[in-house]
């Protein structure tokens, strides 16, 4: 039987793809849904025919097989694949593949192996896909990455959003790319050339960093060599997404609810000296009670103040056939479920609690169009998995993480699909859901400049 032959790379693809070919370190930028991940298997394969080392692949927990191991399989066939989970790991790199795909915490247990380990590895390749889980240079798993990495000559870091909070992101990744050589070796030093300290608070350490002006023109002039950026739209010729937001009114009793719990967190700050940690815990709460609900205890769960939000959720998921709806906590998720159950509808839940082989089956399942919905969280489900059966996002409260917001609209807005699409974030009038929601947007502006000045600088 003749072997199916995949289709031609679009002309973004076979551009990075010519740029790949002879650079040891390299950053596709290129927004979710444009492909990145063939272009790596397809690059990797060709140096592997020439006699190349093997090559291990860093990714998310949710893409490893769904996406990896998939486009291996579709683009490389020949070559040997063993996907390395934790309870595996030991058994799968010693299986003598050609590429080893792993989670990023893999990077943890990869440190504390010896030299005979990596004899095989010397002068290979290193893919980390969705890059920003090494962003911070202070956390075990960024400080064991830079360890390990030196070993490959080839290194590869892929990002859809490499600066979700601001440039300060960018250092570490381009850091284990070219261990300092165009930002500096020197975090410290990179924060103090691209921000501004201002005071916030009367604690010596109560500082936020605030970008310089200009300084997103100067970083992209710094790393455009090694860097390469397709914008989806530019590249993909699919029906436009639509975003936007639905507004939901509390009830007089949950805004009673919320009202009062809003004034005792302001009555508990007063005269407090409040850190980072704490604002980000008061906000959570608050966003959490107009959500409908709050928490008690570990024992006890949480009270549901009010169920409209949900049902609004539902409404908007029954207007179309399939839908993809992001939460951001076990009480979303349970009342969304329960709704979902009162009208009878066939869902499927992608958190943390979801097996492997779950995981990989509802994708399957989805796609065929077994489901009206998958709820999900975005730290499960926001990065490299393609749900295009479905026409409509929707996130049950704002986030002002922009790589889950900007990733999760991109499962169903990529490669393949068909129809219109809509993202459509629910937002309680009158509530912290409207500061999280700008709080958002602002983000989106700081990241699309870093994007057009990158752009300029590789037209």
């Amino acid at each position: 039987m003749a072997s199916h032959k995949p289709p031609p790379l679009f002309k973004h693809q076979g551009q990075t793809k010519k740029a790949l070919k002879n650079a040891h370190r390299f950053f596709d930028q290129s927004e979710p849904g444009t492909g990145k991940t063939r272009v790596e298997v397809e690059d990797f394969a060709e140096r592997r025919a020439r006699g190349g080392k093997p090559a291990i692949v860093l990714a998310t927990r949710s893409t490893m097989d769904s996406a990896w191991g998939d486009d291996f399989k579709k683009y490389a066939p020949d070559l040997k694949v063993a996907v390395a989970y934790a309870n595996n790991r030991e058994k799968a790199f010693a299986s003598g593949a050609d590429v080893y795909i792993t989670n990023h915490d893999a990077v943890n247990w990869l440190a504390k192996q010896k030299a005979p380990f990596w004899k095989k590895f010397e002068g290979g390749t290193l893919v980390v896909d969705e890059s920003t889980a090494f962003k911070h240079n202070t956390s075990m798993r960024s400080k064991n990455a830079a360890k390990i990495i030196k070993r490959f000559e080839w290194r590869r870091m892929m990002s859809g959003l490499a600066d979700p909070n601001g440039i300060l992101d960018l250092w570490h990744q381009y850091f284990l790319l070219d261990e300092g050589k165009r930002l500096g070796k020197s975090f410290f030093g990179f924060r103090s050339a691209v921000c501004t300290p201002q005071q916030v608070g009367p604690m010596p350490n109560m500082v936020k960093w605030v970008e310089k002006e200009g300084i997103a023109n100067i970083v992209a002039a710094l790393v455009k060599d090694i860097t390469i950026k397709h914008l989806f739209e530019e590249c993909v010729d699919i029906p436009p997404n639509h975003e936007y937001t639905r507004a939901v009114t509390l009830g007089t009793k949950h805004a009673k609810h919320y009202t009062e719990m809003a004034e005792d967190m302001v009555t508990m700050a007063k005269g407090q000296v409040l850190s980072a940690v704490n604002k980000a815990v008061l906000c959570i709460k608050l966003l959490q009670i107009a959500s409908g609900a709050v928490y008690n205890s570990e024992e006890t769960g949480y009270t549901r103040f009010d169920t409209d939000r949900y049902e609004l959720v539902l409404d908007l998921v029954q207007e179309c056939e399939h839908s993809v709806v992001f939460f951001q906590w076990e009480h979303q998720r349970d009342e969304l479920v329960k709704e979902a159950e009162r009208r009878g509808l066939n869902f499927a839940v992608y958190d943390g609690k979801t097996t492997d082989k779950e995981r990989k089956a509802i994708t399957e399942d989805f796609q065929k169009g077994a489901y009206d919905c998958i709820f999900a969280h975005p730290k499960s489900a926001a990065h490299g998995l393609t749900w295009v059966k479905g026409t409509r996002t929707i996130w049950a409260s704002p986030s002002s993480n922009l790589e889950w917001y900007r990733q999760g609209l991109k499962r169903i807005y990529r490669i393949g699909q068909t129809q219109k699409t809509e993202t459509i974030t629910i937002i309680a009038a009158g509530t912290y859901d409207e500061v999280e929601w700008e709080r958002l947007t602002g983000k989106c502006l700081r990241s699309d400049e870093f994007t057009q000045k990158l752009k300029e600088f590789l037209s």
